[in-house]
């Protein structure tokens, strides 16, 4: 359920393509939801997370 309008949180901008966006807001409809709390919730998920180390670059 979407939350109100506050203004307490800041918008953001971000590049994705239109297949994932068009996708996941689609996906999002059919379960009651909006694309910022999938969003927020996926990068919740990835910030949870510990950081993986930078590998090496290939020569």
């Amino acid at each position: 359920m979407a939350r109100p309008k506050t203004g307490e949180t800041p918008s953001r901008n971000v590049r994705v393509p239109d297949g994932v966006w068009d996708a996941a807001k689609a996906k999002a409809k059919v379960e009651g939801r909006t694309i910022t709390d999938v969003v927020v919730a996926a990068l919740h998920r990835y910030a949870s997370t510990p950081a993986k180390a930078e590998s090496d670059p290939e020569p």
